[in-house]
């Protein structure tokens, strides 16, 4: 009897217990929260970037110590992930709990190439991203310069946990190409020797707020000075002259990533990570072949009208032609900008859901334009206190081409990456990390995918601009030839320019700018074309099936709706708008 009321107990109570136990989807809402908080966190710079100002006074851990408790917290994370049945969640948290997943994978698979032991190029590494430092903070108060001044007190380490890193990657075989470390060195001598007066990270002090009383002024220019002279700049010295004198001179002599351990495994690895999908080297070589020459015939028309019997003969042209390049860097933002304007009107036409915050067209930083893609975006903070920026590059103007500005201008404002990052960030029905996830494939696919979309709006109505957004198209199918000609046929740099001048009429300047991206950023430039021909390929199946019920603003807004998604994710989520329509 005793024993019964024992049994009876224990099932009373086991019941009570599973009755408060956490649903799958409570499950997996905390474990998502618990990740983005954790990201958040663990990468304060990213935090000030969207908006969050939590994390202000803090600098990333770049120790072999956190990079080992960041993936055991992954692999932990994944594996409480796992544990929840997909079978009792919604279709929204099925999504989630995939997206999530996913990527935890892939970042856990990446991990054996360990490139934390790589973390400088000439277009990336901690002497770019701090010397752009007040470009991303707020400094509306005392508080906002004092959590800056923390940042610059920190810097040195950061150095000094990058020197350890890459000494790590000298033992392990793991070297960029000296060329391009060589190109480091110059970037980062540019940055340690400017005086006081004119450096960047003295910038916030010539201009502060009438929100910061004079006393807290006098404190904070004379406390920020002394951290950038006595430590800011003599930790970019002694890493410019580690980098020039030891690092540099052991760079690897070979181009391609082929050359690195595991090259073939991690070439593909990158193609998985940055294209989400599971495209073979061969395959993409051969569709940039095909791409090449099919807009190639496209071209071939306009130069007829021009009265140019072939491409080169059109190409020696636009190049001999002063008026068809820039005059001063005045003239190329003004383009810029006048482009940006004229496509706000047409927005309403094309797009249901428009974005809030603001876009500017400004100089890119000086540090990095030698360096640096004819234009970029930043996104701006999620709450609209900081607007979007299609950064301007004005090194050496005269010698730019104008052709592809407009193209340009749509691919990072509007509609491109400004109008796609800011639909995202505002969104209220997804989780934060899947608003700012970053999905190359989706987020340049679609900036691609905008060039041709303002073609059909009615723009680039000058023939030499119409050429140039055919250029744009050639430039990014170029890509697919080169990034996997020199990572995986092992093409050498000149192979490289050579394809570019044999099938284009891009500037010199911009030419050696992109192979050199290329080949120190392996597989982000097979992006482009794969996002933009998969978002063409779901459009056109949506107009064929829908026939006049195809609303062109529906469909946009059924492919930023959830945010960034890998490819094959957004086919699907397409494909489920489009049965829903049906």
């Amino acid at each position: 009897m005793n024993l019964s009321r024992t049994l009876v107990l224990a099932l009373i109570l086991l019941s009570a217990k599973l009755a408060l136990a956490a649903s799958p989807h409570e499950t997996l809402t905390a474990l998502i929260d618990r990740q983005w908080q954790h990201e958040l966190e663990t990468s304060p710079e990213f935090a000030t970037a969207i908006g969050d100002n939590r994390y202000n006074d803090r600098l990333s851990d770049e120790s072999p110590a956190a990079t080992g408790r960041e993936l055991d917290y992954d692999r932990k994370l994944l594996a409480d992930l796992q544990q929840i049945d997909p079978n009792q969640l919604s279709a929204d948290d099925r999504l989630n709990q995939n997206l999530l997943v996913r990527s935890l994978k892939v970042g856990i698979a990446g991990a054996r190439f360990k490139n934390w032991e790589m973390p400088v190029t000439q277009m990336a590494g901690p002497h770019l991203e701090y010397a752009g430092l007040e470009n991303e903070m707020p400094f509306n108060n005392v508080r906002d310069y004092q959590n800056y001044l923390s940042r610059l007190r920190q810097l040195p380490t950061v150095f000094e946990q990058s020197i350890a890193n890459m000494r790590l990657g000298m033992r392990d075989g793991l070297m960029p190409p000296r060329y391009l470390l060589e190109k480091v060195a110059e970037e980062s001598t540019d940055v340690a020797s400017k005086p006081l007066s004119q450096s960047l990270f003295t910038q916030p002090v010539r201009n502060f707020p009438s929100s910061v009383p004079a006393a807290e002024r006098e404190r904070l220019t004379r406390e920020i000075n002394e951290a950038v002279g006595n430590q800011v700049l003599p930790a970019y010295a002694h890493f410019a002259k580690f980098v020039k004198e030891e690092y540099a001179p052991k760079g690897r002599a070979e181009f391609g990533v082929w050359a690195l351990p595991d090259g073939d495994a991690r070439y593909r690895h990158a193609i998985e990570r940055l294209t989400t999908t599971t495209s073979d080297p061969e395959e993409l070589h051969a569709l940039g072949l095909k791409q090449v020459a099919e807009i190639e015939k496209q071209m071939l028309v306009i130069a007829n009208k021009q009265g140019y019997r072939d491409l080169k003969s059109f190409n020696a042209h636009i190049f001999a032609d002063k008026e068809l390049h820039g005059k001063s860097a005045e003239q190329v933002i003004g383009l810029y900008q006048r482009y940006t304007n004229q496509m706000y009107s047409k927005l309403p036409q094309y797009f249901g859901r428009l974005p809030k915050n603001d876009l500017v067209v400004v100089p890119m930083d000086a540090f990095r334009a030698p360096n640096a893609v004819p234009a970029d975006y930043s996104i701006g903070a999620g709450d609209g206190s900081r607007p979007g920026r299609i950064n301007v590059n004005e090194y050496d103007p005269t010698k730019r081409l104008l052709l592809n500005v407009e193209a340009i201008a749509y691919h990072e404002g509007i509609p491109g990456h400004h109008l796609q990052f800011s639909i995202a960030q505002e969104l209220t029905n997804v989780p934060p990390f899947r608003r700012f996830a970053q999905y190359n494939s989706f987020s340049e696919g679609w900036a691609l995918y905008s060039e041709t979309l303002a073609h059909e709006m009615g723009f680039y109505q000058d023939p030499y601009s119409e050429y140039g957004r055919l250029q744009n198209l050639m430039w990014r199918s170029i890509r697919l030839v080169v990034d996997t000609g020199v990572h995986s046929k092992h093409w050498s740099r000149q192979q490289m320019i050579d394809f570019f001048h044999e099938h284009s009429a891009m500037d010199d300047q911009n030419i050696v700018t992109e192979v050199d991206r290329y080949i120190s950023w392996p597989g982000q430039a097979l992006c482009y074309k794969l996002g933009e021909m998969t978002i063409l390929k779901l459009r056109e199946k949506a107009r064929l099936q829908l026939g006049a019920k195809f609303d062109i603003r529906a469909f946009h807004d059924a492919v930023l709706d959830k945010g960034p998604l890998p490819l094959d994710v957004l086919e699907a989520s397409v494909n489920e708008w489009l049965a829903s329509r049906k």
